[in-house]
């Protein structure tokens, strides 16, 4: 049986996990501190608003001001989504 195109997985609402329909900024960052908490979020990505005094509020004030950094938190969710989607463990 051939492996799911990651690029097409979908959610439990249809939707592509890669476009971020209906996902909110906050939504995201909330799923990965759940997910990987603070030290796990600094680790995978290197910005000081993870690892010095974190928290949701200053994330996104800096996430929503910074570009290249609201990319890397959003290309981290959606590999994690397709993941737990296709059951994998990501690093």
């Amino acid at each position: 049986m051939a492996q799911p195109n990651p690029n097409e997985v979908r959610d439990e609402s249809g939707h592509l996990i890669r476009e971020l329909h209906g996902v909110t900024l906050a939504q995201i960052l909330e799923y990965l501190v759940a997910h990987y908490g603070w030290p796990g979020l600094d680790e995978r990505i290197k910005v000081n608003c993870f690892a010095v005094n974190p928290s949701v509020k200053s994330s996104l004030t800096f996430l929503r001001r910074t570009p290249w950094a609201r990319t890397k938190v959003e290309d981290l969710y959606v590999r994690a989504r397709t993941a737990e989607i296709l059951g994998r463990q990501l690093p």
